[in-house]
């Protein structure tokens, strides 16, 4: 059976692909050494950073992206009940709240590829998805944060889905 190390020794460095799919979209980054890259990314309703951290011992890419929402006080019991709600919800990744300073994330880590598949596209989905469920559900903290609504009502006033245009 082979290891880790031996599946990677081979493999180079994911962050300089995620540096080139960055560059393509003129996100503004810094790259921190080969263990981490951080993105300026504008969504729909907020910027975030998209922190990608290679964890090349265990050939794993971790995609971290850190939204600027304080989850403190009164509040914090309901944004987890909301969160694990959202987390029923989706497929790949999941949010959660950063301890170090209480922020709301997004987190998904994948194993990478050793069978030749297409690192930039495997990259490419995950930081799609990524962009397209922080647009869905940032309006949803935001109604549980500021507009005072139970986690539950958070989500049935979001997820309404509206058919043509006004």
């Amino acid at each position: 059976m082979l290891s880790v190390s031996e599946l990677t020794e081979d493999q180079a460095n994911p962050l300089d692909s995620l540096e080139l799919l960055i560059s393509e979209n003129e996100w503004p980054y810094e790259r921190m050494g080969n263990e981490e890259i951080v993105a300026g990314i504008s969504g729909q309703w907020c910027d975030f950073h998209l922190r990608y951290i290679w964890l090349a011992e265990r050939n794993i890419l971790q995609a971290v992206a850190q939204i600027d929402l304080r989850v403190l006080g009164k509040k914090r019991a309901e944004v987890l009940e909301l969160i694990t709600l959202i987390n029923d919800r989706i497929e790949l990744g999941h949010f959660g709240v950063w301890e170090e300073d209480n922020t709301a994330i997004f987190r998904h880590s994948f194993v990478l590829p050793t069978n030749g598949a297409d690192l930039i596209a495997a990259c490419d989905l995950v930081t799609k998805t990524i962009l397209v469920e922080l647009d869905r559900y940032y309006p949803v903290f935001q109604f549980v944060i500021w507009g005072g609504k139970s986690a539950d009502e958070a989500i049935e006033a979001a997820m309404l889905e509206t058919v043509g245009t006004a």
